[in-house]
């Protein structure tokens, strides 16, 4: 996909849970969705919604023929790109429009990867303008989950794991 998913339904036609509040998404071990800070208008076009690893768990939030890539899928990407050091800058946006700086960014494969930021498993949302996130589809260890992460003034793109309570953006895969 050429952009963050934000949709609001599983591909059955089912309402993802959306969580406003922090206490409720720190205490959150289901799935459930957002927008940055709470404000669908100024964000949901541009940056999509940040999801928690339960939701990607169902298996339901990719659009019928897509799916969430794995931390290979990604990996495969990224070694295709020339590897991690400058794989991000091939896939970020050019300009400053989005980007709090953007260094290295060439977008020369139209992923066109712009800095939605996070929100962590405090409810907080953090980052916008600065990073971006993704999630795979890939658990590290029990309770943390492989996310990608691209900063603005780096031409990189990193592997992470976090808190599957974190919500991050989603790009979905074409199945084969």
């Amino acid at each position: 996909m050429a952009e963050n998913l934000r949709t609001s339904k599983y591909n059955d036609g089912s309402s993802i849970p959306l969580v406003i509040d922090n206490t409720e998404w720190s205490n959150l071990y289901s799935p459930g969705y957002c927008w940055y800070d709470n404000d669908p208008d100024s964000y949901k076009n541009t940056y999509g919604a940040l999801y928690n690893w339960y939701t990607i768990n169902t298996g339901k939030l990719a659009p019928k023929g897509w799916h969430v890539p794995t931390d290979a899928e990604w990996t495969t990407l990224t070694t295709y790109l020339g590897g991690e050091s400058v794989a991000g800058g091939k896939l970020k946006e050019v300009g400053f429009i989005h980007w709090s700086g953007n260094e290295g960014a060439t977008n020369e494969t139209g992923f066109t990867a712009l800095p939605g930021g996070d929100r962590d498993y405090t409810g907080r949302y953090m980052r916008i303008g600065y990073y971006g996130t993704w999630q795979t589809s890939s658990l590290y260890v029990s309770g943390k989950g492989l996310y990608r992460l691209m900063y603005n003034n780096q031409a990189s793109i990193t592997q992470n794991s976090s808190s599957i309570q974190n919500g991050y953006s989603v790009r979905c895969l074409k199945d084969n």
